[in-house]
């Protein structure tokens, strides 16, 4: 009985330490400003700086007052604040995203796989979405205007867009410094080399050359 309930913790931790990687480590120090001359890179984050190197400006970025380029097809923008803008960031596991959107832009369905999200809108109306996992599929969505907040779950399909009839711009919090981020159309139809045609036409219930027409278009 007695080795029977180790082998089951030992079960157990091994199953919740494998959940626990899949997220940004915790830091082990004040903080670890990355060398960004250095390519080298460690767990979660990059290499260190010499402490008695460090400055105030390593904590800082100046640059989200400016909206985004939205003159593309989805008619949307986003400045990253990273480890890349603020070497201070670097193994503290977060990012802050800017979003412009002009109006009808948006961002197609996608995923972020190790962060959950939380949106602040500053101006305009977004509408923003996400989807429950199998086997409920279930859609939740609001209009989101200056001063609210929205989250979204980590790893749930989201999208956000436009509803206003002026410019939206949006604060975006990821619990991450690496969220990761696959555009859903992009992957299935987009992906190298590219999958198997028949098979995604029976998938979606389309006609092979829609799905042919999609694949050429990401």
């Amino acid at each position: 009985m007695g080795l029977s309930v180790i082998l089951l913790s030992m079960l157990v931790l091994n199953f919740f330490s494998k959940i626990a990687f899949a997220f940004d480590p915790s830091p082990l120090q004040d903080f670890c400003v990355a060398d960004l001359s250095s390519s080298a890179r460690f767990g979660g984050g990059r290499q260190c700086k010499d402490p008695a190197t460090v400055e105030a400006d390593d904590f800082f970025f100046s640059g989200l007052h400016l909206s985004g380029n939205t003159s593309n097809p989805s008619g949307s923008a986003s400045t990253t604040v990273s480890v890349n803008q603020i070497p201070g960031l670097n193994t503290l596991g977060m990012i802050l995203v800017r979003v412009d959107l002009r109006p009808n832009g948006f961002f197609r369905p996608h995923i972020h796989h190790r962060a959950t999200e939380l949106v602040t809108v500053l101006e305009g109306s977004i509408e923003i979405g996400f989807v429950t996992s199998y086997p409920n599929y279930k859609h939740f969505s609001k209009v989101v205007r200056r001063g609210d907040v929205f989250v979204v779950p980590v790893g749930l399909v989201h999208y956000a867009r436009n509803v206003g009839r002026g410019n939206a711009a949006a604060l975006v919090a990821f619990n991450s410094q690496n969220p990761g981020f696959t555009f859903v159309p992009n992957a299935v139809f987009g992906a190298e080399p590219p999958i198997d045609g028949d098979f995604l036409s029976r998938a979606f219930k389309l006609d092979k050359e829609i799905v042919e027409d999609l694949q050429k278009k990401f």
